[in-house]
C-alpha cells in the first residue's frame, strides 16, 4: 500500500509539473498536440469558431450548479472527429470490419446485429432450402377399378415408390428492443414456405382417387407456417422474468419429444418465466388450420377447422434434481367436425373410411407429466399421458363411448467419449373391444415424435396402409401410434385402435466433428388386435409387428449447421402379425436429405 501511495504521488507530481522546454534544435511541439484544459471563466476558441464564451458562463445551457461546463475538444491532433452514429457501427467507423450481406458469421444487418430503424428496431432474415429424395417400398393394394400391370390379380400390387420434395423456407423477423439480456419488446414474424413435390408409384389410384390420373403426381403449394405478433407485456423481476402475449400462426410443442402435439397453428398464447427463469409457463388456445394434403403445410386459404385446443403447462427446472426439468401439462381437445371432407387427391378424410363412416365429435383431456435432463452421467427423457373424455359415437358403434387411454415413453442414454448408447421404450394403449362403451386406444392430436430414431425409422417415417380400410393408414407418416385414421393432417383422432408397444436400442457415433453415424433397432408390437380383426374381418392376428432396423449418416462439411447432408436407410423384418396383414416381404425406406441454411 505504501508503494502504491508513493507511486501515486509521483504520478500526480509529474502531471502537475510544467512541460519541459524543447531541446535546442528539436522540433517544437505543436499547440494542438497537447491542449491544457481551460480553467473556469477562461475564454476558449474552438477550431472553426470565431466566438467563444466563458466555460462557466451563467448563459451556458450546459451549466449545472456546482459543476464546471467545459466544451470537449473536437480534436487532440488538429483534425475533426468522425461522428459515430451508434455503438453497433463502431467497428465500421474504425475501419476494423467490412460487413458483407452474405456472411452470417460476422456483423450483419440482415441477421439482427444492427438496427434498421432508430436504435432499437432490428431485422433478421433466415432462408432454408430443404431437399428430400426418398425411394421406398410399401404394401400397396391393387386398385379396384384397374391396374397398369397386365395379369395382376392379387390383392397387393407392386409397392415400389419414390418421391422428391423441395421446401424453400423464408423467415422474416422484425423486432424491437435490445435482446442481449431480455426478451424483445415487440416481435413480428412471417415465415412463408414454397413446396414442390413429385411422387411416382407402380399402381394406379394410389396417389389420386381417379385411376385415369395415372401412377404419378406433381404438386406445389405456398404455405404460411408462421405469422404472429409477440408483445412483451411486462418484466416482473430485475433479472427480466417476464410475461408476453403471442397472437397468430405460431409453433407449439406440448412436450419435449413431440408425442402429443407439435405443429404450427393459429393460436393465442400467454407465456413467461419466474424465479430467474426457473419456472416457465404457457396458457394457450389454438384453432387448427386445414393442411395441404401433399406438402403437409398450412392451407390458410381454406376455412378453419372446428377443432380447438386449450392448454396449460408449467416447466420446473432443476426438479427433482439439478440438471433435470419437469413439466406438468393439461391439454383439452374439443372437436366438432361433423362434416364430410375430402382431401386434395379426392380421398375421404373426415370421417375416415373405417367402420360405420359416420360423422362424430369428441372432447378429450390429456393430463401429462414430462421430464428431460440428466442424473449424473445418465440422460433421461420421459413422457406420460392419461386421456379421458367422451365421443359422440364409436367407429363400430353408434352409441357414445367414454375415452380412457394411456401413454408412456422413456429414453435413457449414456455417453462414452464420442459414443452415445440409447435405450427406448414406448407404450400406447389399445382398444380390446370396439363394440363396448369404452374407447381405450390412445391417440395424439398431431404427433411428430423425435424418438427411437425419429424419421430414420421405417415405422415412424412411413404411413403403412391398412389394406381393406379404404384410405386408412395403420400408422401415420412421421408418427409412431397405430391410430388407424386417414392422416394426421386431415383426420380426427381415433381412440378405437390397436395401440403400440416399442422397445429400442440405438447408438450415435461422432467419428469426427463433421461426421456422425446413428444406428437404431426397434421391436414393435400391437397392444391389442381386436380392432384389426374386425376391420379386416380376419381372426387371430398375431400381436408382433416385427423388427425395425435403420441407420443414418449425418455430415456437416464445415462443422456448422448451414450445410447438413443426411443419408439413411431402414427396413422392417416382418413379424407374425405383419405377415397376417400383408404379404411376407421386406418393406424398406431410403432417405437423402440436404439442408442449406442462411
Amino acid at each position: 500500500m505504501r508503494l502504491l501511495t508513493v507511486l501515486g504521488l509521483g504520478l500526480a507530481s509529474a502531471c502537475a509539473a510544467p512541460l519541459p522546454a524543447p531541446e535546442r534544435g528539436a522540433e517544437p511541439v505543436p499547440a494542438t498536440t497537447i491542449r491544457p484544459m481551460p480553467r473556469p471563466g477562461e475564454l476558449r476558441r474552438l477550431p472553426g469558431h470565431d466566438t467563444a464564451a466563458p466555460a462557466d458562463s451563467p448563459t451556458d445551457p450546459n451549466r449545472k450548479s456546482g459543476l464546471t461546463a467545459v466544451a470537449p475538444p473536437q480534436s487532440w491532433d488538429g483534425a475533426d472527429k468522425v461522428p459515430v452514429p451508434d455503438r453497433w457501427r463502431l467497428l465500421d467507423t474504425l475501419g476494423l470490419m467490412t460487413p458483407r450481406w452474405y456472411d452470417p458469421y460476422n456483423q450483419n444487418t440482415l441477421k439482427g446485429d444492427r438496427p434498421v430503424i432508430g436504435n432499437d428496431w432490428f431485422f433478421s432474415l433466415g432462408v432454408i432450402s430443404d431437399t428430400t429424395y426418398e425411394p421406398r417400398s410399401l404394401p400397396t393394394p391393387v386398385a379396384p377399378q384397374s391396374t397398369s400391370n397386365a395379369g395382376a390379380v392379387n390383392v397387393f400390387g407392386d409397392g415400389r415408390q419414390w418421391l422428391a420434395n423441395q421446401n424453400l423456407i423464408v423467415a422474416l423477423v422484425l423486432f424491437k428492443g435490445d435482446t442481449t439480456f431480455r426478451p424483445p419488446d415487440l416481435e413480428f414474424r412471417f415465415t412463408p414456405v414454397l413446396n414442390l413435390n413429385y411422387t411416382e408409384s407402380r399402381e394406379r389410384r394410389l396417389l389420386q382417387i381417379d385411376p385415369r390420373a395415372g401412377d404419378n403426381r406433381d404438386d406445389q403449394h405456398l404455405g404460411v407456417q408462421e405469422l404472429f405478433a409477440d408483445v412483451h407485456l411486462r418484466n416482473v423481476s430485475e433479472r427480466y422474468d417476464f410475461d408476453s402475449l403471442r397472437v397468430g400462426v405460431q409453433p407449439f410443442n406440448t412436450d419435449f419429444r413431440g408425442f402429443l402435439f407439435q405443429d404450427n397453428q393459429l393460436g393465442l398464447r400467454l407465456f413467461g418465466t419466474r424465479d430467474n427463469n426457473r419456472y416457465q409457463y404457457n396458457l394457450g388456445w389454438i384453432r387448427r388450420l386445414e393442411k395441404d394434403t401433399n406438402s403437409g403445410l398450412n392451407a390458410i386459404e381454406d376455412p378453419l377447422r372446428d377443432d380447438d385446443i386449450f392448454l396449460a403447462n408449467l416447466y420446473w427446472q432443476d426438479f427433482p434434481s439439478l440438471g433435470f426439468t419437469s413439466q406438468l401439462t393439461v391439454v383439452h381437445n374439443r372437436n366438432r367436425e361433423r362434416n364430410t371432407y375430402y382431401d386434395n387427391n379426392g380421398f375421404l378424410a373426415r370421417p375416415f373410411s373405417l367402420g360405420n363412416e359416420h360423422p362424430r365429435d369428441y372432447e378429450v383431456t390429456y393430463l401429462g407429466y414430462n421430464g428431460d435432463g440428466h442424473f449424473g452421467r445418465l440422460n433421461l427423457t420421459g413422457s406420460t399421458y392419461w386421456a379421458v373424455g367422451r365421443e359422440s359415437e364409436g367407429v363400430y358403434s353408434q352409441a357414445p363411448r367414454d375415452i380412457r387411454a394411456g401413454f408412456a415413453a422413456a429414453e435413457v442414454s449414456v455417453d462414452f467419449d464420442w459414443t452415445r448408447l440409447r435405450f427406448s421404450a414406448l407404450y400406447g394403449s389399445g382398444d380390446g373391444d370396439p363394440y363396448d362403451d369404452q374407447a381405450n386406444g390412445f391417440d395424439a392430436i398431431f404427433e411428430n415424435p423425435v424418438f427411437a430414431g425419429a424419421d430414420t425409422s421405417f415405422w415412424i417415417r412411413q404411413a403403412v396402409p391398412l389394406i381393406g380400410g379404404g384410405g386408412v393408414a395403420l400408422s401415420p407418416r412421421n408418427g409412431v401410434l397405430n391410430s388407424l385414421r386417414h392422416s394426421k393432417e386431415h383426420g380426427q383422432s381415433n381412440f378405437t385402435n390397436p395401440g403400440i408397444i416399442l422397445f429400442g436400442i440405438g447408438s450415435d457415433f461422432d467419428l469426427t466433428p463433421e461426421l456422425r453415424i446413428s444406428a437404431n433397432g426397434n421391436y414393435l408390437a400391437f397392444d391389442r388386435t381386436a380392432v384389426l380383426e374386425v376391420a379386416r374381418n380376419q381372426g387371430d392376428i398375431n400381436r408382433e409387428i416385427g423388427l425395425d432396423l435403420s441407420t443414418a449418416l449425418i455430415w456437416r462439411p464445415y462443422f456448422i449447421q448451414n450445410i447438413v447432408l443426411r443419408l439413411s436407410g431402414a427396413t422392417l423384418l416382418p413379424g407374425a402379425g405383419y405377415r397376417d396383414l400383408y404379404p411376407d416381404r421386406h418393406p424398406y425406406s431410403v432417405l437423402a436429405n440436404l439442408v442449406l441454411s442462411y
